[in-house]
């Protein structure tokens, strides 16, 4: 039952990052416009993301464009974009494989030892995909930084944390905890059949000694000829 309990701990978990990580993927929301400075226009709000840019006037009228070609880009964005598509894709297929690892499911088998194999490579490839979320959430959180505190960058050229990398960050955790508790699952499993297929039954057991007990020896024959 404890088992069964962490399996669908990891699944909701699991779901939660696949959804997160393509909530991240689509936000617009990686750079946000700084007020620093002279720049304090605070009417206007522009939002940079992975897919188009957009303008927000004074919380009310949001125009969005998307980018024309991908070059027009910086580096971090282009190779983020990539990064983020691959962790949306490999998010969606650690799900179904969890799935399909799942005690309910009955497609795979009853095979308890399959299944843990299955919840295995599951939690080993949600992990991965947490890991795939944290590098380009930090490296664009690393840029923003580095040029936030660089004198040579304009005021207006200076962006700011937006709600996507923290979404991200939040996404990659929950990703990296629903595999290590896949993880554990099959662990688990794995020790609960070994220790089941070492222990002799009690009925195997008793059987055996009535076998024993029923059976003269050759001594005792030849004791009665």
């Amino acid at each position: 039952m404890a088992t069964y309990a962490l399996q669908i701990a990891g699944l909701v978990l699991g779901g939660v990052g696949m959804v997160g990580t393509v909530a991240v993927t689509v936000m617009p929301q990686w750079r946000v416009s700084a007020f620093i400075g002279s720049n304090i226009v605070v009417f206007e709000n522009l939002w940079e993301g992975l897919w188009m840019n957009c303008m927000r006037h004074a919380n009310i009228r949001m125009q969005c464009k998307i980018y024309d070609s991908l070059l027009a880009l910086s580096p971090d964005l282009q190779a983020s974009r990539g990064l983020m598509c691959a962790a949306s894709a490999l998010s969606f297929l650690a799900f179904m494989t969890a799935v399909l690892g799942m005690k309910c499911t009955r497609c795979t088998g009853d095979d308890e030892k399959v299944k843990g194999y299955i919840l295995l490579t599951a939690g080993v490839v949600f992990i991965v995909t947490g890991l795939v979320v944290l590098v380009p959430v930090s490296w664009v959180a690393n840029s923003i930084i580095r040029d936030f505190y660089n004198p040579m960058v304009d005021i207006a050229q200076k962006r700011e944390l937006g709600e996507a990398l923290y979404i991200g960050w939040t996404t990659a955790l929950v990703l990296i905890a629903g595999g290590a508790l896949f993880c554990c699952v099959s662990c688990c499993n794995e020790k609960s059949s070994s220790y089941r297929y070492s222990i002799p039954s009690h009925r195997t057991t008793q059987k055996s000694y009535h076998m024993e007990k029923k059976s003269p020896s050759v001594y005792s024959k030849s004791q009665y000829v």
